[in-house]
């Protein structure tokens, strides 16, 4: 079957664009962003080349952990709008040609959910086994999810004299995905969402949602986790459950579902990946980027990594050794304030690198022509930094950076009752905005768009074989991707100096050429199959292989 007759695997060529309602635009003036602002910035969304957008939590909560601590998952926050203003925006989405997946987050509740509220009132309370509850905790216990902030997974609750799990904070008491009318609440909220329209969601916490309880025999836990991809493939046969699970490669493999098993989750985050770049990054040698690409296991057709350069949570390097991560944080992350939990950076990638255009180029160059489907972070297309005053894991969810107004154009409210305020540092609002970037063609917002448009029109990233190619310099990463409509090749520097290297493509057809995807400029291949091609410091370079017979605009 040819990648023409797959477009039912839409997953696999998105642009996948994730934002926190609550900080992208403010519409009615109250500080704090809304539906309906979200709505009015979907020509943004849509102009940049984004055709799937990711919400983080938006149903009610006290927003002690922004919004993942939640007190009704079927149900809209009053903050953000009604849910009129959610069925307004998800037509206007589907009108602009993007899809919508919504954080899926039924690890834990919110200690201020009615299930848990009524479960702790007492031991015969009808929601007493939605949650885990123990005479004393066992002896050996996990590692906390967030040390400096919890000492343990286990919480005293003094009014039924028992101890409850949680795995992350206190105030987000685990569900017992063992009980059947839990996994039954779960399968409801699923098919609530899908019926408004969702293409799918983004799991939380993947690995701690299907963990039984301590001494509770379930089986297999992974046959939740697939009795939730067949529930999600009756309710719509194209969404999909794109998770979080930050194990090492054969760990994922698990979670994908081995090929001659049933099929869990549809797309995982490669974690591994993601943080061998920061480390290719800090030596200026695509080597450890390149090592883990080539480990990187293949996926059944169906399933698909998801790249990305950053996301909504602490820049994460646990997967590398003690002196790697040290390498990283000594480069990127100096100053304690700038570090949490021992093993990741609270930052964006601009402060990072000095704001060096050619490195924050290379990094999203990467993003989109790596294999598999690109992740952006809201505000990534125009090279937002931080804001250290909100500390911990929130510095990187300031509001959304506009214009030069006030506020950054986030909202018309006074700015003591703003829900975040911007930086004021060298990446405040009068100095990195969209409206400054529209216009300008060397802008990271015009490289970007330039990137996801032409991600979009190869779907060779998406679909095809991966090929490290040796370019004979340890700071090169030369890679090529082949699919039944061509062969992409994508060559980046990661060096500080130019350089000019010979690419061995081996059989190629007669009369071939690649031809740059990003100028208009053609390299000769010679009649060893080799190709000349220089690259830039921080370089990055795109091409197709053409021949008489292509017909394929480029």
């Amino acid at each position: 079957m040819k990648i023409t007759d797959r477009s039912d695997l839409w997953w696999k060529t998105a642009v996948v664009y994730c934002l926190d309602v609550e900080k992208y635009l403010d519409w009615n003036d109250d500080g704090i962003g809304d539906f309906e602002g979200l709505s009015h910035r979907l020509d943004h969304l849509a102009e940049l080349g984004v055709s799937c957008l990711w919400l983080m939590p938006f149903q009610p909560s006290p927003r002690r952990d922004d919004g993942y601590d939640i007190t009704d998952f079927q149900a809209i926050d009053p903050r953000y709008g009604s849910l009129g203003d959610f069925v307004e925006f998800m037509r206007t989405a589907k009108d602009r040609g993007m899809r919508v997946i919504i954080d899926f987050v039924m690890n834990h509740t919110s200690d201020r959910h009615p299930w848990f509220q009524d479960a702790r009132r007492s031991r015969d309370s009808r929601f007493r086994d939605f949650y885990v509850w123990r005479d004393e905790p066992p002896k050996q216990q996990p590692q906390v999810v967030f040390p400096g902030e919890e000492s343990s997974v286990w919480e005293y609750d003094e009014r039924t004299d028992q101890y409850y799990l949680h795995s992350f904070y206190r105030h987000q008491p685990d569900l017992n995905i063992a009980n059947p009318a839990v996994r039954d609440e779960i399968a409801k909220t699923m098919g609530f969402w899908l019926e408004l329209g969702v293409s799918g969601f983004r799991v939380d916490a993947v690995p701690f949602l299907i963990e039984p309880p301590a001494g509770v025999d379930v089986g297999d836990p992974h046959d939740f986790l697939r009795d939730i991809r067949r529930f999600l493939q009756r309710r719509s046969s194209d969404a999909i459950l794109l998770g979080e699970v930050n194990l090492d490669y054969a760990g994922q493999l698990d979670f994908f579902g081995h090929v001659d098993a049933p099929a869990e989750l549809t797309m995982q985050f490669d974690f591994p990946v993601m943080q061998r770049m920061y480390l290719s990054f800090v030596r200026e040698d695509a080597t450890p980027l390149a090592e883990m690409l080539a480990e990187r296991p293949e996926l059944r057709i169906e399933a698909q990594w998801a790249n990305f350069v950053r996301n909504h949570d602490e820049l994460t390097l646990d997967k590398l050794s003690d002196e790697e991560r040290e390498e990283v944080f000594d480069a990127f992350a100096p100053e304690e304030s700038q570090r949490i939990y021992g093993r990741g950076i609270t930052r964006r990638l601009p402060p990072m690198v000095g704001g060096d255009p050619r490195r924050i180029e290379l990094a999203y160059s990467l993003l989109f022509s790596l294999p598999g489907t690109p992740v952006l972070f809201y505000g990534e297309e125009i090279g937002m930094g931080e804001n250290p005053d909100l500390g911990g894991r929130l510095t990187v969810r300031s509001p959304m950076q506009w214009s030069t107004e006030a506020n950054g154009g986030f909202s018309r409210a006074p700015a003591r009752k703003l829900v975040a305020k911007p930086p004021t540092d060298g990446y405040a609002p009068e100095h990195v905005n969209v409206e400054s970037q529209m216009h300008d063609s060397e802008s990271l917002l015009a490289k970007i768009r330039h990137f996801a448009h032409r991600f979009r029109s190869s779907p060779e990233i998406g679909w095809g074989r991966l090929e490290l190619l040796d370019a004979g310099e340890p700071a090169v990463l030369a890679h090529r991707l082949s699919a039944d409509v061509g062969s992409f090749i994508a060559v980046h520097n990661f060096a500080s100096t130019p350089v000019t290297v010979r690419l061995p493509l081996g059989e190629v057809p007669e009369e071939a050429r690649l031809s740059d995807l990003l100028s208009d400029t053609v390299v000769p291949i010679d009649d060893r199959g080799r190709a000349e091609v220089e690259v830039g410091a921080y370089g990055y370079r795109w091409f197709r292989t053409v021949d008489s017979r292509d017909r394929r605009l480029t």
